[in-house]
């Protein structure tokens, strides 16, 4: 039976892997891994660009090449930095080390000699201790972290939310102006249990607008939901959301949820529930939204009552997010 072939990967003096073949073809086509990444895997006598490998393309079908025997000279030259290039007259001029790569200055030899004693000592990680390659994903300290994903912080989502409401506004300002121009008598509106002379009392102001008015703010308020509606679903983010680099993931896989909880849980449903708050009275709804928030915060996995109904988690975004499994034959 043949050995799963082990793939290891590299960027800015950062090892990550093992990956599968099928694993490093994926993060290629998603943009995860760059061609300008290095590379090496069992047959490799030394670290490759990968781009030199693909041929500057996003899939990698290796050459059947024979595994040369392990022995000390091809570990300790698997490396190869700038200082070392007297060295290794027998290397191929193509192999790009990750000081050149980068453009970052020569380091002294002893950095290089221990990096290089890294690079080759650590190569036996187990699949879990994958590192993301994605630039933007650095964590900090104070990042919470599950699995493969950082946890989106609470103020993001807060932000996110504002953002949001504010996009409505927007979208509803020339009615809001239109109407400020009436003389509205609102309490009207405060009798919930006469909603019949309510809405005829709505429908008369909506009279008195003039129709460009009604026109502009309905093509406003829709193209904002139209515009909504295709992030959530392709992306897992709202405008709000996309703004603020976070991200809703299904609580399992980590990955983008399902269309029935993307769109129907923690969309329209939450939409139904809030404007029913909203109608009663706007403190009522302002409350629920607190509450979600605080459950959130004292969640080890920030999960407010919005993700406990979805069974989703909300992340700060990665692309890798995006890239749907494959399918086991």
């Amino acid at each position: 039976m043949q050995a799963i072939m082990q793939i290891f990967l590299a960027r800015n003096n950062v090892q990550a892997g093992p990956y599968t073949l099928d694993q490093l073809n994926i993060m290629l086509t998603s943009g995860e891994v760059q061609l300008d990444d290095l590379i090496w895997h069992e047959g490799l006598d030394q670290w490759q660009r990968v781009g030199n490998l693909t041929n500057n393309q996003t899939f990698y079908r290796p050459a059947h090449i024979a595994t040369p025997a392990v022995n000390d000279s091809i570990i300790n030259n698997v490396t190869v930095f700038p200082e070392d290039a007297d060295a290794s007259n027998g290397q191929d001029d193509k192999s790009v080390s990750l000081d050149r790569l980068y453009g970052k200055p020569e380091r002294l030899k002893d950095n290089a000699k221990n990096t290089k004693s890294d690079m080759t000592t650590n190569r036996q990680y187990t699949p879990n201790s994958n590192v993301s390659l994605n630039k933007s994903n650095a964590t900090k300290a104070t990042d919470k972290v599950v699995g493969n994903v950082v946890l989106a912080p609470i103020m993001s989502r807060v932000l996110a939310t504002a953002l949001n409401a504010l996009l409505y506004l927007l979208a509803i300002f020339p009615l809001v102006m239109a109407l400020t121009k009436l003389d509205v008598d609102y309490t009207k509106f405060q009798n919930i249990q006469d909603m019949d002379t309510a809405y005829q009392y709505s429908m008369t102001l909506m009279e008195s607008i003039p129709s460009s008015t009604l026109m502009i703010s309905q093509v406003m308020v829709f193209g904002l939901f139209a515009l909504q509606l295709l992030f959530i679903t392709l992306r897992g983010q709202s405008l709000g959301k996309l703004i603020t680099g976070i991200r809703v993931v299904d609580q399992t896989t980590h990955r983008l949820p399902s269309f029935l909880k993307l769109i129907g849980m923690r969309t329209l449903l939450l939409f139904i529930i809030y404007n029913l708050l909203f109608s009663f009275t706007s403190f009522l709804g302002f409350v629920i939204i607190g509450i979600h928030y605080y459950m959130a915060s004292k969640s080890p996995e920030n999960i407010g009552w919005h993700d406990k109904l979805a069974k989703t988690l909300v992340v700060k975004a990665d692309s890798s997010q995006l890239v749907k499994e494959p399918k086991i034959k």
